[in-house]
Order: structure tokens, then C-alpha cells, then sequence
């Protein structure tokens, strides 16, 4: 089955970049979301790097009564986790991997490529880049948590098994409750994943010492 690609905004911080950042929004926001953490993050001394920014598909969100909006899959109600809609998962898994595919067919390879994302798109990070064939730069994870937890140690691929993940979740969050990303992180801690966790003050949104830990971490991901 194929998929129309997705619209996306691009973003070079300088020419000829040498590594993708694939970053995946939330749910009812766009791929204009996260454009503004750009400028925000310190990146002195990486590499070129090319920003993709996608728009996910719009389809109707059964929590917000049918309402059409963007979103990566559906949530059929607030625990997130007990009805998964697993098809609007997989279906936006392998639009995921296409936007991989189209920056290895521009001369990026995989190991350079970081998958990241916010809520819902976090979710997608973790859902695409734990199955992915080739190993990975990272994956960033911003109040999220992992779908499909049931499926992943028969699915996941030894190739992403050392690829550095950061997650990061505010501890007054009403969306994805804190406790939920704690328990995804110790599912992947269990399965040997090596994981940085951070935490702050804040609700579902991110925060300026959290633009700070992303800057460091992704220095460190990309020497």
C-alpha cells in the first residue's frame, strides 16, 4: 500500500548538510510547531544539518469527538495505552520511514539521521526508530511515551539496540502523565536500551533548561 508523502518545512543551518533531523509534532499542531527551536538550540560546533519537519495526515480524533485534525494515529481515550489504535501506528510508521528513505536517497545515511518528536511524535520516534533496519543517530523523545510496548521485543531490530535516546517529560503533565513516560522508560531500560532521562517543572510543553539538555545531547550524538 503506498502513501502520498507527506508535506514537510525544511531547515538547513548551513549548505550541504551532513545530517537530518527528522522532528515529528504533536497531536492538532503542524510541522511549524517546533521550527522556532531551531534558532533556540546551541549547536556550536555540529555538523550541517538539515531540519525536516513533517505535517502529519488529518483524521478524525475519537478523544476530541470526531474532530478532524493532524495527527499521527488516533487515541481512543485518556489512558493512551489500553485501546491502542495499532493500525494508525503502523500506517504512520511507514510514513516515518519514508521521510528516512527520502534523506538516505540525499546522501544522508542512516547513522546520521536522528529521529525526534513531541507527544504523539514522540511516540512515532519510538515506534519507528526501535524497528528500523540500520542503526540510527538517536532518537529524541519529548513528552511522549512508547506505543505498541507489547510488540516491541518481538519486533524491535538489534541495529537500533545502542542507539542513544533521550527522553525528557515535564512532571506536571495533564496529557501524557509523567507516569506514563516512566514506565515506558523502564520497559526500555529492561531491554537494555541506553536511555538519558530528564524531567522538569513544567506541564505538556518544553522549557528553556530543556532546550539546553537537548543542545548537549545532540552535540554528544553527532561528534
Amino acid at each position: 500500500m503506498t502513501h502520498k508523502p507527506l508535506d514537510t518545512i525544511e531547515l538547513e543551518t548551513a549548505p550541504d548538510p551532513r545530517v537530518s533531523i527528522i522532528w515529528l509534532h504533536g497531536l492538532g499542531a503542524d510541522g511549524n510547531d517546533f521550527v522556532p527551536i531551531v534558532q533556540e538550540l546551541d549547536l556550536t560546533g555540529c555538523p550541517p544539518i538539515r531540519f525536516v519537519f513533517p505535517h502529519a495526515p488529518v483524521m478524525p480524533v475519537t478523544i476530541n469527538n470526531g474532530y478532524m485534525m493532524r495527527a499521527w494515529y488516533d487515541i481512543l481515550g485518556m489512558d493512551l495505552v489500553q485501546r491502542e489504535d495499532e493500525a494508525g501506528l503502523r500506517k504512520s510508521q511507514t510514513m516515518v520511514e519514508h521521510l528516512i528513505a527520502q534523506e538516505k536517497s540525499r546522501g544522508i545515511p542512516a547513522s546520521r539521521i536522528i529521529l525526534a518528536g513531541f507527544s504523539q511524535g514522540s511516540a512515532m520516534t519510538l515506534q519507528t526508530g526501535l524497528r528500523h533496519p540500520e542503526k540510527l543517530a538517536g532518537l529524541l523523545c519529548l513528552s511522549g511515551y512508547l506505543p505498541l510496548h507489547a510488540t516491541l521485543p518481538a519486533e524491535r531490530h538489534g541495529a537500533n539496540h545502542e542507539t542513544p535516546i533521550f527522553m525528557a517529560h515535564g512532571r506536571h503533565d495533564p496529557i501524557v502523565p509523567i507516569d506514563r513516560a516512566e514506565k515506558s522508560r523502564d520497559i526500555l531500560l529492561a531491554l537494555g536500551y541506553k536511555l538519558e532521562w530528564h524531567e522538569y517543572p513544567i506541564e505538556h510543553s518544553v522549557c528553556g533548561e530543556e532546550i539546553d539538555d537537548i543542545s548537549a545531547w545532540l552535540k554528544r550524538v553527532l561528534v
